[in-house]
This record gives structure tokens, sequence and C-alpha cells, in this order.
């Protein structure tokens, strides 16, 4: 069986009305990423980010998965399929993909200050600021901030160097080192990319389709492109 490893960022949930980090009228435009996204923020002002991150996780139970999530969760009725996100909702969880890596951490779970492998998950919307972990240590987001490293990065490259097909969804290609993971993947392997947009595509050496149009648009036309192909190969 043929296996699909599809790689998401934020256009694809942009479809369902979640703000993109790095649009002019995304979240970065409302928040100095220093004030709420580092390690340092956290230890400088822990209400603020704590706040910033329950204010995604309530805008997060009113959102529902696009056509482009049910697309590609609807890849495992012919392929195999893994999915690789940077997003950290879990969208792609409830349109009902099995196999996903989160590089940059999860929006629902919560994880000890002094162990990063200590997860476990937000009841509700929101963290409390004296919410403790089993250790004893405050609780944090479950977030990959700038400044750290991507545990998850390692895992990911070994998913993209065992495509078929590598789909790229929704993404710039400019946030590293989750953009390298396309020189991961296999020469000959076709990469299809779903964006209305120019990401960088110039370190790109394998063939390459660009499909210019928004997820929830191109995704479904993709999948039925490569189902299609299935069968005549059949």
């Amino acid at each position: 069986m043929k296996k699909i490893v599809v790689f998401t960022g934020a256009g694809i949930s942009a479809d369902s009305g979640l703000k993109t980090f790095r649009d002019s009228d995304g979240l970065w435009a409302e928040y100095r990423i220093e004030d709420v996204c580092t390690p340092e923020a956290l230890a400088r002002n822990r209400a603020l980010v704590v706040e910033f991150y329950n204010k995604r996780r309530r805008e997060l139970e009113h959102t529902l998965p696009n056509a482009a999530h049910h697309a590609v969760a609807a890849l495992e009725q012919h392929f195999e399929v893994e999915v690789i996100t940077q997003n950290v909702d879990d969208l792609h969880e409830r349109a009902g993909s099995s196999r996903i890596t989160h590089l940059h951490g999860e929006l629902r779970k919560l994880r000890s200050s002094r162990n990063p492998e200590l997860i476990v998950p937000c009841e509700g919307w929101e963290q409390k600021l004296t919410d403790t972990a089993p250790d004893g240590s405050l609780l944090r987001p479950h977030i990959v901030f700038f400044g750290e490293s991507v545990p998850m990065f390692d895992q990911a490259c070994k998913v993209a160097a065992t495509a078929d097909v590598f789909v790229v969804v929704g993404t710039s290609l400019a946030v590293y080192p989750a953009a390298s993971l396309v020189h991961y993947i296999r020469p000959e392997v076709p990469i299809y990319l779903v964006d209305p947009g120019t990401p960088d595509v110039r370190l790109i050496r394998n063939p390459l389709t660009h499909i210019r149009k928004r997820a929830a648009e191109g995704v479904p036309e993709l999948v039925t492109r490569l189902v299609n192909a299935l069968k005549i190969e059949a």
C-alpha cells in the first residue's frame, strides 16, 4: 500500500476560522512573540502566557474541522497515511486522522515545568495559574516555545523518509526546522503543494505540483486526484 505523508501548517486551520500567526491580521499583530511564546516570557509574566493559551483553547472549542481536514482523514480509506503538523490544534484528530505527529506541541495538553516528558490533558479550556503537575511543579502549556528544541522533529524526519507521496498544505516553508522536512524525502517522491500563496520552494528538488488554492478547496481536489490515480494503477 502506498504511503502518503501530509505536512500541514496554519493555512489548513485558517479555513476553519483560526487566525494564523504570520498574516497581517494574525496573532502576532496582537501579541509580541517575546511576550507570550518564549521560556523567558513564561518566567517573566506567567499570567499573560497562560491567558494567551487559554484564549486559544476557548477559541478552539468553537472551531470545527473543515473540508481539508476531512479529506486528509479520508485518504486512510485508500492509502497508508501519516500527518505531520506544525499546528497545535486538534482539528486533524477530530476529523478522523489516526496517525499525527505534532511538531510544535498540542494546545489541549499541559506539561510539567520540570519534566518536559510529563504531559497531562487540559480539562476544558482553562489552565489556572496554580495548576500543578503530578511531580508538584507548575504546569505550563505543552507548546514548543521560540528558542526551544523541537523534540518530535527526529520522528517527523523518519516519517517523511517513508513517503511515496508527500503533500504540503498551508505552510510558508519558512519556519525551521520544520520546513527542512522536504529534504528528508527520497529524490523520486512527488511533492504536492496546496497553498494560494508563494511558499519558499527554492530548495525543493523533487517533482513538484503547486495547487494554488486554499486548503478547503485544494485538498479535496488533490485527494480525488490521488484516489483516481490509484484506481487507474489497479
